[in-house]
């Protein structure tokens, strides 16, 4: 396969993760919100760190409101990140892969681009933001469940799923990491019933909330929210099943084109340290200090493999 057939695959399915996980991301700030008797704006700065979006805000908008906030993860065309962008970029990059897809996941990705587009044509108002973002993850998920359901089991399929985990173990670590810059009003907060709200909002804007409830049999606590996000491979957005199925897709390209490159060894020692390490050893280094490594070598496998298939 050429490498910019590759890459247009990678980058459209990275690009539909994105949009959802930019929903997601905005769902938890809604969330914390909800925790406070009073909005200090805490909430929608973490969520800009989280996103890495923080510094680009500043250039555009004074105060870190609900409005600004949601408007720049949402709508904003400056935002490379913003769900309108990333929707707009997994289309361009469909379309000239369009002969690599099925028609079913084109037409789908088509739909879920014209649906996007005409819901936020304008500033979306703060009572029709849930309904939005939920359309956001609907649509995204009908993309990748035609994919899933119609593409054929080849290189074109490993490289499309290459990148909606590498997106979503990325954005999951980034979650997680809203919780560590949202500043509860005291630390006398801390395991307090307003606390467990917070960590419980984490779950909800993973979907992950019932499933938790099926894996552990504690109330809500950072250590066991943590584990499931972080370590249960059995959890779908967790960043342990996350790289099983990477590894998976690397070594069906490993099949199919007989070469093994660094990006293989790469994806090889981070699924290890997640499979070895325990909840304990992760809070041990600091839950903040681990998302942030994961973050930054879960980045670099992304251009390592960039670079071992030529997408350019």
């Amino acid at each position: 396969m050429l490498g910019r057939t590759a890459n247009g695959l990678f980058w459209m399915n990275r690009s539909i993760e994105r949009a959802e996980n930019m929903a997601r991301l905005l769902d938890t700030g809604l969330h914390m919100a909800s925790t406070r008797a009073m909005g200090s704006g805490d909430e929608w700065a973490s969520i800009l760190m989280s996103a890495g979006a923080e510094k680009a805000f500043s250039e555009r908008h004074d105060e870190h409101t609900l409005e600004n906030v949601a408007d720049f993860l949402l709508r904003d065309r400056t935002n490379p990140s913003s769900v309108l962008s990333s929707i707009e970029l997994a289309r361009t990059n469909g379309r000239m892969v369009r002969t690599a897809l099925t028609r079913d996941t084109w037409e789908a990705l088509n739909e879920a681009w014209m649906v996007l587009g005409d819901l936020m044509k304008k500033p979306v108002d703060q009572r029709d933001l849930p309904r939005v973002l939920n359309a956001v993850k609907r649509e995204t998920a009908l993309v990748r469940g035609t994919a899933h359901g119609t593409m054929l089991r080849s290189d074109k399929f490993s490289f499309l799923r290459l990148g909606t985990y590498l997106e979503r173990a990325d954005n999951t670590a980034r979650i997680l990491d809203v919780k560590y810059y949202v500043l509860l009003p005291s630390v006398k907060w801390v395991g307090s019933s307003l606390d467990n709200r917070q960590w419980e909002s984490i779950l909800r804007s993973v979907s992950a909330h019932r499933a938790y409830r099926w894996s552990y049999d504690s109330p809500y606590n950072p250590t066991d929210i943590s584990d499931f996000l972080i370590l249960n491979s059995r959890m779908p957005r967790s960043l342990s099943h996350c790289y099983k199925m990477i590894d998976e897709c690397l070594c069906e390209l490993d099949a199919a084109y007989d070469n093994r490159h660094d990006c293989h060894n790469k994806a090889d020692s981070i699924r290890a340290k997640l499979s070895v390490s325990s909840i304990d050893d992760v809070f041990e280094e600091g839950l903040h200090e681990f998302l942030v490594t994961f973050i930054r070598d879960n980045y670099q496998l992304s251009q390592d493999i960039s670079e071992a298939y030529r997408f350019y």
